[in-house]
């Protein structure tokens, strides 16, 4: 069996030769090269072709994000990043998972000793993922979310002269008559082809900045010829999106034919939208303390929501996570409770990052704090979240414990869907998008069996790792299976006509 290549990036020589060391000790890796800058990255990636790269973060000439950038455009591969645990670590460290990253590991910090081998056992288990998934076909390098304007941030750093990489091609424009993603705000009609499917990423923005919310499709494979994901288990072609038991629809709320969810009647636009306006997007603003952060004003949501969405994902999260939060209007009439598995402080950062972009508001969630609706709450690292009911009023709450970790998560998406069994005063709308395992697969699966109105798995074509998916969709959990650009369209579908 010939060994996977893995090139190895870090300014300190001691890091080289420690991170060179453990990865060659698995007969299953061989060290081809090792780099001391991005631009070195960059330039071996393209004349060794790795497998898969270790990236630092913090280099000289050409920090890891630039490098990133850079090789996701010329030469895409999975890149497991070196994270610091400090402010800066961590944002960055999100800002690359929505750049192409694969996955991340935090890097040993002297002050407070960690275990080093640990980390280097971390580290070779996540390269022997990011390899197996792309060699299985399995993994997907989605387009990068683009930046917004963002005064703080650094310029690009240039590139000196004799430099032995062409520079980025401009992104390519979509094929003549592939419609573009659907969007919740003013964009091009929705496409029924799932365009956001990538076989690469796309290249820097051309001069011409485009609206960082939307982003250049690229090519998909062919759907099956309904359009619908099947299973692939037995082997055998099912169509995996039964419609759901609801009364007989009225012209307001006929359902597409193709998923069973909730669709509007024609209008003059053929985005589908809720009968109210939806909230215009603030300028962005950029408080202190906070780089491209913009001013958000106090949610004014409603403790007497009746509706609620739910969402586990994993590998994959932070870009999906992107997509479905900023497509949901800022006067959503449901809170979004989300675990992303995600170590202590980067889901900080993470809540942060989205809510720059959001409508809604994004938040790490605390303690005891009164549910809103208009709001997502994203679970901290190493505490599992779950929904309570105040016994002092009719609010909902949320709770932070720090139980076992399940099935080695901490936080469990099966705990929190757990957590909402038997609220059956919510109408309960469930998402499972991308990741590795299985994790909460069998909390749908009860979710669906107590009466949640919608379990949505994400579809293959659009997953950057189908594990959670698949296992809910081969569970009978997920009543229905949706493209990732389908997903808070249809949430806000049904959660605008049911909101009654």
């Amino acid at each position: 069996m010939s060994s996977f290549k893995v090139l190895v990036v870090d300014d300190s020589p001691f890091m080289r030769k420690v991170f060179s060391d453990f990865i060659s000790a698995d007969p299953s890796f061989e060290v081809v090269a090792t780099a001391a800058n991005g631009m070195e990255a960059v330039e071996r990636t393209i004349e060794l072709a790795p497998d898969v790269i270790t990236m630092d973060l913090e280099m000289p000439a050409m920090n890891g994000l630039e490098a990133l950038k850079r090789i996701m455009a010329l030469r895409p591969t999975p890149v497991i990043m070196l994270s610091a645990v400090t402010d800066n670590g961590t944002r960055d460290t999100i800002r690359a998972l929505q750049y192409g990253a694969v996955d991340f590991i935090r890097k040993p910090d002297r002050s407070v000793k960690l275990d080093i081998r640990l980390v280097g056992e971390q580290l070779r288990e996540k390269l022997h993922v990011a390899v197996e998934m792309a060699r299985s076909g399995n993994y997907r390098m989605l387009p990068a979310v683009e930046e917004k304007p963002d005064k703080q941030e650094e310029e690009p750093q240039a590139i000196v002269p004799g430099e032995r990489f062409p520079e980025p091609p401009a992104a390519a424009e979509p094929p003549q008559g592939e419609p573009e993603r659907p969007s919740l705000a003013a964009d091009p009609p929705a496409s029924p082809n799932g365009t956001d499917r990538s076989g690469g990423p796309t290249a820097e923005s051309p001069p011409k900045k485009p609206d960082p919310l939307r982003k250049k499709p690229a090519k998909s494979e062919p759907p099956p010829e309904d359009g619908l994901p099947r299973p692939a288990a037995d082997g055998q072609s099912a169509p995996l999106v039964p419609k759901l038991a609801k009364p007989a629809p009225s012209a307001r709320t006929a359902r597409d034919d193709r998923t069973g969810l909730l669709k509007e009647p024609p209008r003059s636009r053929s985005v589908q939208q809720p009968e109210r306006p939806l909230a215009k997007r603030p300028p962005p603003a950029e408080p202190a303390g906070g780089a491209g952060r913009k001013t958000k004003e106090a949610p004014a949501g409603n403790s007497a929501f009746e509706h609620l969405v739910a969402i586990g994902t994993s590998t994959g999260g932070p870009r999906a996570l992107h997509e479905v939060l900023t497509n949901l209007p800022a006067d959503f009439p449901a809170p979004v409770l989300i675990v992303q598995h995600m170590p202590p402080k980067f889901t900080q950062s993470l809540a942060q990052r989205l809510d720059s972009f959001s409508e809604i508001r994004v938040c790490e969630a605390q303690d005891g704090e009164t549910v809103l609706s208009g709001t997502a709450y994203i679970a901290p690292g190493g505490k599992h979240m779950l929904l309570a009911k105040d016994p002092s009023s009719s609010a909902y709450r949320i709770v932070l414990s720090d139980e076992e970790p399940r099935s080695g998560h901490r936080p469990s998406v099966d705990k929190l869907f757990e957590s909402l069994l038997g609220c059956k005063g919510l109408k309960r709308h469930i998402v499972v998008m991308t990741g590795m395992g299985s994790d909460g697969a069998k909390g749908m699966k009860a979710l669906r069996e107590d009466g949640a109105e919608t379990t949505i798995a994400e579809a293959e074509q659009t997953c950057v790792v189908y594990g959670m998916p698949r296992s809910a969709v081969e569970l009978g959990a997920a009543s229905h299976v949706l493209r990732l650009q389908e997903i808070a369209p249809a949430l806000v579908r049904e959660v605008s006509a049911r909101n009654k």
